[in-house]
This record gives C-alpha cells, sequence and structure tokens, in this order.
C-alpha cells in the first residue's frame, strides 16, 4: 500500500481548498446577478395640442454705403445736377457724400418645437426638432418596478 507523501497530501489540500474558494465566489456572483426582463416596447399616438417654435436670434454687421445729398441741393439743383450728371459722371459723384456705414441685422429662425400633447388624459410636453402636426407618434415603454434595482 502506498501512502501519501506529505508534499502530494499538501498539493491536495491546497486543490481542495482552491475548488471550494471558487465554488463559493460562484454561488455568491450567482446570488448578486439579477436578469431583468427586456422592456416591453409598443408605439400609439397622441393628439398635439399647441406646437410652439423656438427661434434662435442670430445678428449680422454688413458695411453698406450711404450716400447723403449736399443741403444746397434744391429741386431745381437735382434736376439741373441730373443732367449735367447724364453728361460727366465726375460732376453727379461730386453732389453726394458717400461712407461706409456697418448696418445690423437680425435673423429669427426655428431651431426647435415645443410640443404640448395629450396621451390617454394626461398632458405632456416635449421640445422636437420639426413640427408633428396634428398628431404625435409616441413610443410606450412598460417594464417591472423591481425594488432594490435602478433603472435609467
Amino acid at each position: 500500500m502506498l501512502l501519501p507523501t506529505p508534499a502530494a497530501h499538501h498539493a491536495s489540500r491546497s486543490v481542495a481548498l482552491c475548488a471550494l474558494l471558487a465554488l463559493c465566489a460562484g454561488a455568491a456572483h450567482a446570488q448578486e446577478t439579477t436578469v431583468l426582463q427586456t422592456e416591453n416596447v409598443r408605439y400609439d399616438y397622441a393628439q398635439v395640442l399647441r406646437v410652439t417654435p423656438v427661434y434662435q436670434t442670430l445678428t449680422a454687421t454688413r458695411v453698406e454705403e450711404r450716400c447723403e445729398r449736399t443741403r444746397a441741393e434744391s429741386r431745381m439743383g437735382r434736376v439741373v445736377g441730373a443732367v449735367r450728371g447724364a453728361l460727366t459722371r465726375e460732376e453727379a459723384e461730386a453732389q453726394t457724400d458717400c461712407r461706409p456705414v456697418p448696418v445690423e441685422r437680425e435673423f429669427r429662425r426655428p431651431i426647435a418645437y415645443d410640443v404640448d400633447y395629450v396621451y390617454k388624459g394626461s398632458r405632456y410636453r416635449s421640445r422636437l426638432p420639426e413640427d408633428p402636426g396634428n398628431r404625435l407618434r409616441i413610443r410606450i415603454g412598460v417594464t417591472p418596478a423591481v425594488p432594490g434595482v435602478r433603472t435609467r
């Protein structure tokens, strides 16, 4: 009969201990893992109550040339100046004072739409990139509320 050597006995105890630890870790890990059901999703339509555009206001500055007539010009002087201007271009230009002037312009453009809608008696508001019209297609997702599990 062969008796195990002390080194072989120690190695078999180490293997048994490692197997026991792995089994305990697996059981602990199995207790922490919760399987969640995927979300139940369906689509429906809600009645749109109001659509309010959200505007972005842009300011642009452009340099324009502004010309002012001299004060000494009367109505008769303008007629004479026009006749002179037809004959010589230089004299017509001499009658006006032109200078570059910065002019600010505002442009408003819709960048989104605040949409008020009702679905099964409850009112909601969402900001959407486009005007949905009279009806809004909505996504309805249902998942069970599991105590101790946080959802998004």
